[in-house]
């Protein structure tokens, strides 16, 4: 009686609720204070999850919920297991406040299946990671996290080409400018585990520099990577420090990240802007000449395409210095004092692609902090529309764009569609286990407010500036074929561009902008900080 009375004791205290559950009436047991959870998912991962929350005693498992109809109504681990049809029935009986998805092996599609169908349910969604994150092979509390933003896309990336990835950088001197940036970084990580012989990170912010080296290093030694990683503090508007790191280290291949591209701060210091997104890549591209480079590839984005902003003309700008420094056989460098030509060894490819999930400045953090301090989340308008890419799918494919240019290649990447923010807006309020506050429903959790868009916002952005597209040996890589400048064309007006900004004459950059990039059509007043103060000026 005493070893079978303490152990149903022990049973009731760490399984909890199972015989309720089981029998689909409402919970009364005590309370404990601690949120109750179902697992979405019965496999090894959610028995896994279940034993460590009952070991960490911060969460109490209450029931599984699972659509194999083999399990359905079965109780597994002291947990009833129900279909998802009955989700309600299963708050009612248990009081779960949040659903822990436990699915790692299903695709992204399915998981956007199943978040789409929780919507509709008052409960905080979060998830442990996929198989592949779960390196210890065991589910630790400490792995839920809040779902992946990714999983709403329904995308599943399409499996590398190996040959693509490694054609310019296993076994060679690599250099990334802007390394510690989001796209820059996660340049970094891919091209490490490609074998590199040196991976040069060229950053100007002494932070971001020692954050992703402080990352890399460790990763190099846990893993005995073969290569060589040297940080270098240096800006991308200082030509002959690029040509010095160039020439030292005989880079073979150099990608391009470094950039200005918070549309609104690019709007209100519009010489900054020029000075970076234009004579920085063309320093850069020039420097490359110079050193012999064999691979030059440049990060660009979809607000080239049309722009009604400095940092998509900026960002267009530079896809043109490109495409005219591919189509010299000689050209001659841009440089006043100097008709030194260098004979063009150096394939230039851009690469344009639209928003990426989680980078510096995007809209999913900001919405993640909203949401969290109770609200409101900002949106600039109800119909605006962005594309969004996951940071390591950009990057991975940005690498294997860059391996397939004959030389002035625009490519493209496949974005799938577009997504309507405010509708991203609603998702994330919901899958917080929250309801939006509106007219329709006045006693909701979280409101939506539309602030209006932004100096250069656009509704929609574009990725192509034609309809001249070909297909690639990639399918999710289109080579556009988009109009182009000579060199010595393209010279004339960057001298007459540099020579508006140095003079802060911004009437005159944005006309300079408007004739050299083919649809720039700004959008209302300058609003550069300088021109704005000075207009005050008696």
């Amino acid at each position: 009686i005493m070893v079978g009375g303490l152990r149903l004791a022990m049973r009731q205290y760490f399984l909890g609720d199972w015989f309720a559950a089981s029998q689909h009436v409402p919970f009364t047991s005590r309370e404990d204070g601690l949120p109750r959870v179902a697992i979405y998912g019965a496999g090894a991962a959610g028995n896994q999850l279940v034993a460590a929350l009952r070991m960490g005693r911060v969460m109490r498992p209450v029931a599984f919920i699972d659509d194999d109809a083999s399990i359905s109504d079965r109780v597994i681990s002291g947990l009833q297991v129900y279909k998802p049809k009955h989700i309600q029935r299963m708050i009612d009986a248990t009081g779960a406040q949040e659903i822990l998805l436990a699915i790692p092996s299903s695709n992204r599609g399915r998981r956007r299946e199943i978040l789409g169908f929780l919507e509709g349910f008052p409960l905080h969604v979060r998830s442990v990671p996929g198989f592949m994150d779960l390196a210890s092979g065991r589910v630790k509390v400490d792995d839920i996290q809040e779902v992946d933003i990714a999983d709403l896309l329904g995308r599943d990336a399409v499996p590398a080409n190996e040959e693509l990835l490694e054609h310019c950088i296993k076994g060679q001197s690599v250099l990334v400018t802007g390394a510690g940036g989001s796209i820059g970084s996660e340049l970094c990580r891919q091209i490490l585990s490609l074998r590199p012989t040196t991976l040069l990170l060229f950053e100007h912010s002494e932070f971001n520099l020692y954050s992703i080296l402080s990352e890399l290093e460790e990763r190099v030694t846990r893993e005995s990577f073969p290569v060589k990683i040297l940080p270098i503090l240096g800006s991308v508007r200082d030509e002959n420090k690029l040509l010095d790191v160039m020439r030292t280290w005989h880079v073979d291949t150099v990608y391009h990240a470094a950039a200005y591209k918070h549309v609104p701060m690019v709007e209100h210091n519009i010489a900054e802007g020029v000075l970076n997104n234009v004579i920085g890549t063309l320093n850069t591209a020039q420097a490359a000449l110079q050193a012999g480079v064999a691979n030059f590839v440049l990060i660009s984005t979809d607000k080239a395409v049309r722009p009604t902003n400095v940092m998509g003309s900026t960002k267009r700008l530079a896809e043109l210095t490109l495409q005219a420094l591919s189509r010299e056989l000689a050209p001659v460098l841009f440089n006043q004092k100097s008709n030194i030509s260098h004979v063009n060894k150096t394939r230039f490819t851009m690469v344009r692609f639209g928003n990426v999930l989680g980078s510096s400045g995007s809209v999913i953090p900001l919405f993640h902090r909203q949401i969290k301090s109770g609200g409101p989340l900002t949106v600039t308008h109800p119909k605006i529309t962005r594309y969004f890419m996951t940071i390591p799918e950009a990057a991975q494919l940005v690498i294997q764009a860059g391996s397939m240019g004959l030389g002035g290649d625009v490519f493209v990447l496949d974005m799938g569609e577009p997504v309507k923010i405010v509708e991203l807006a609603e998702k994330m309020i919901h899958l917080s286990g929250l309801r939006v506050r509106s007219d329709k429903n006045p006693h909701g959790d979280i409101a939506i407010e539309f602030s209006g868009l932004r100096p250069g916002e656009k509704l929609y952005e574009e990725l192509l500036i034609g309809d001249n597209v070909v297909a690639t040996q990639h399918p999710m890589i289109m080579s556009a074929n988009e109009d182009h400048l000579s060199w010595e064309d393209l010279k004339s007006k960057l001298t007459e561009l540099i020579s508006a900004v140095a003079q802060d004459d911004y009437t005159r950059v944005r006309q300079m902008l408007r004739e050299t990039v083919s649809g720039y059509a700004p959008d209302g007043e300058i609003v550069d900080w300088i021109y704005q103060q000075r207009r005050l000026e008696p």
